[in-house]
This record gives C-alpha cells, sequence and structure tokens, in this order.
C-alpha cells in the first residue's frame, strides 16, 4: 500500500512537471508535455491515473486563474473556477479509457484520448495537447510529422516505451542544436500593439486615425499586407469601413485586423481585410474563448448575446494572391482549428489575438509557441499580431 501511494505521488509530481514545462511559453520545451503518456499508462488505478491526468492539465494551465481575474476585473475564484471545470473533461476522458498492463491496448485507448481531446466537444478545452510538440520534433514533416508523433505518444504507454523515449529525446536534441523560426509571410508584416483593453473598445475616430498613422509609420518597404491584432477595429460600421478606405485609398496597402459585427442573436468575433478598392471578412472565429465570449447556455434562457463559434466554417481565407489559415486567439491553444486548415494547403498562417486581460501570466507566449510548432511542422510561414 504504502509503495503505490509513493509511486503514485511520484508520477503526480513528474506528470505536474510535464506539463509545467512543456506548456511554459517557448516552443522549444514542448516536448516535455511527450512524458505524460507513459506516466499516465503508469498509474496503479484509475483513481491514480485521474490525478495524473490532473496534475498534467492544471499545471499546463495554471495561469488561467490569474488571467481571468484580469479579464473579468475580479477576485481569483471566478477564475479557479473555470480551471478546475475546463479540466473535467481531460480528467474524465484518461480516467475511463485508462487500464492496468502497458501493452497494445494502452496505446489504442491513449490514442481514443488524443482523437477525442483533439476536436468537439472535448476539444473545445483542449489545451496542452501533446501532439503540438510534432512541430519541434519533426519540423517540416507535415501530416507523416503528426502521425509519427500519435505513433510515438501512443508507443509511449506500451512496455516499448524507452524506445520512444529515447527516440524523442534525440530529435529533441537534433532540434535544439538547429532550431530556426517560421519564415515571415512574404510581403506580410505583423504589428504588435500595446493599447491594453482600451483596444476595440474605443471606437471614436481619434483611435482610428491613430491606428491607421501607426499602420503607416511602422509599414517596411515590402510590405503589401499588415496584420493588425484580434478586436482592433471594434465594432464595424459603414463609418468605420469608410474611414479605413479613405485612408488606405493611395497606399497600396491592405490591412487585415479584427472585428467584431453585431447581429441577430449575438455578435461574430471576424478578421476584416480592408484595402483602398474595398472590404470584406474574411474570416469568421470558429472557437471562440467558451465563457467570456461564447455562451451557448443563454438560448436556453432565452437571452440573446455571445460570441457565435462556426466551428467548422471557413477554414481558410483568401487575401490578395495568399491563401491563408487564420487563427484567432484562443484558437491557438486548440488542436481542430490549425488542422482543418492545414487540409486546404493554405500559403501561410496568420494568428491575431488580444491578450491584454494576460498581462503577468504566459498565456500569449504559450499561443506564440503553439503557432510557431505548428507553422514549423507544416514548413509554413508564419504572420503574427497582438495587443498587450
Amino acid at each position: 500500500m504504502r509503495r503505490n501511494f509513493v509511486l503514485s505521488l511520484a508520477l503526480v509530481l513528474a506528470s505536474g512537471a510535464s506539463g509545467y514545462l512543456g506548456w511554459s511559453g517557448y516552443a522549444l520545451t514542448l516536448p516535455a508535455a511527450t512524458a505524460f503518456p507513459a506516466l499516465w499508462s503508469k498509474a496503479q488505478s484509475r483513481q491514480a491515473a485521474g490525478l495524473v491526468a490532473a496534475a498534467y492539465f492544471l499545471a499546463a494551465s495554471r495561469r488561467l486563474p490569474q488571467g481571468v481575474a484580469a479579464f473579468y476585473q475580479s477576485d481569483i475564484w471566478p477564475g479557479l473556477i473555470l480551471w478546475l471545470t475546463a479540466s473535467i473533461g481531460f480528467v474524465f476522458l484518461h480516467s475511463i479509457l485508462w487500464s492496468p498492463g502497458r501493452d497494445n491496448w494502452s496505446a489504442l485507448r491513449y490514442s481514443i484520448v488524443m482523437i477525442v481531446m483533439a476536436v468537439p466537444p472535448f476539444g473545445i478545452v483542449g489545451w496542452a495537447h501533446p501532439l503540438t510538440a510534432a512541430g519541434v520534433l519533426l519540423p517540416g514533416w507535415g501530416w507523416a510529422g503528426l502521425a509519427a508523433m500519435a505513433a510515438g505518444l501512443a508507443i509511449m504507454t506500451t512496455r516499448y516505451w524507452p524506445a520512444a523515449a529515447i527516440t524523442f529525446a534525440g530529435l529533441w536534441l537534433w532540434s535544439a542544436a538547429f532550431w530556426t523560426t517560421p519564415n515571415l509571410g512574404q510581403h506580410w508584416q505583423g504589428v504588435d500593439l500595446a493599447l491594453g483593453n482600451s483596444l476595440g473598445r474605443d471606437n471614436s475616430l481619434v483611435r482610428h486615425s491613430d491606428l491607421a498613422a501607426t499602420v503607416l509609420n511602422q509599414r517596411r518597404d515590402s510590405a503589401a499586407v499588415i496584420l493588425l491584432p484580434e478586436s482592433t477595429l471594434g465594432f464595424w460600421t459603414p463609418t468605420v469601413e469608410r474611414f479605413w478606405r479613405t485612408r488606405l485609398a493611395r497606399s497600396g496597402l491592405t490591412v487585415v485586423a479584427g472585428a467584431a459585427i453585431v447581429g441577430p442573436g449575438g455578435y461574430d468575433n471576424v478578421l476584416i481585410s480592408i484595402s483602398g478598392h474595398g472590404a470584406e471578412v474574411m474570416y469568421n472565429e470558429r472557437m471562440p474563448v467558451p465563457g467570456s465570449m461564447w455562451q451557448p447556455w443563454l438560448s436556453f434562457v432565452g437571452r440573446d448575446g455571445g460570441a457565435r463559434a462556426h466551428f467548422f466554417a471557413n477554414p481558410v481565407a483568401p487575401v490578395g494572391n495568399s491563401l491563408t489559415a487564420p487563427l484567432i486567439c484562443y484558437e491557438l491553444l486548440l488542436i481542430w482549428p490549425i488542422l482543418q486548415s492545414m487540409i486546404y494547403e493554405p500559403d501561410l498562417i496568420v494568428a491575431a489575438g488580444n491578450g491584454w486581460w494576460t498581462k503577468g501570466t504566459n498565456i500569449v507566449a504559450i499561443q506564440r509557441a503553439s503557432a510557431v510548432a505548428w507553422a514549423r511542422l507544416f514548413d509554413k510561414p508564419l504572420v503574427m499580431s497582438f495587443n498587450m
């Protein structure tokens, strides 16, 4: 009994360390998450497996309570509740599908967990997925690299785990020695902002004038398209459209920026492509942040509001001569949006976020690291823009 307790405690602590290190905000630390499947499979009971899963998930998402408290300008309790609630699905799946022994059935069960945690409904909170490390261990391998990564993670749950672990370690060292960041999209430029929580809430023409001046002043000579963060344009109106079209009329520049479009029953969180020739909605966010933005329960109580989730809609969007894979903020923490986009062979990945509420946390750093990993896996240029 004592031996089992000590082993379970060691597994829980090691799993927490795996989540903590893997999701520290640096792309090169993501492979630390690959230890989790082996630790999970070594659990001595279903309850212990659940504790190992909880330790990993809670350590990986440890900054969430602080971020939620900042978003709602409240104490830490709402964030703690969301943090624990979000872990339920992850812990439940890993508890139910755990099995004693380290055989082929363990590999099959973990493969099912990987798939279920990658797609809705469980994939809606499928943060900290170990598959994300594929971009660090197997850069440029694309779908073959993703399949190899999935196979390696499944093998980590069997008695052959030392071979998988040694392979992962070797690939990790090789990648760290020769690591290069993704290329920037040709003729694209991302512009970061530091406007805090006023971005998207101040919709005055003075604010838009300042934003337009920032774009034109920071533009590189080679840039034909400039990416601005999520929510930059605030509520999208005909007045805002006319203003930006006028300011860009003689610049030959296209601006891609976040905005909100209000409609019956709620609003859409979107990216809009604007030039002197016109403006169009290029992307509707597939998965807004659950709770703070996406609130599907409102319809059951007869209330309107919240951002609409478009799930599997518009995985790619054309901008000029480029086919882009757009991702907005929360989608950078998930699996299915980027993989769905990659099916269509886009020319580059475009990532925009509004992370003012994450100040003092590593949430934006994790989003950036995830974007970098996926860009490296599929060998795609990456353009990012965040507001802090």
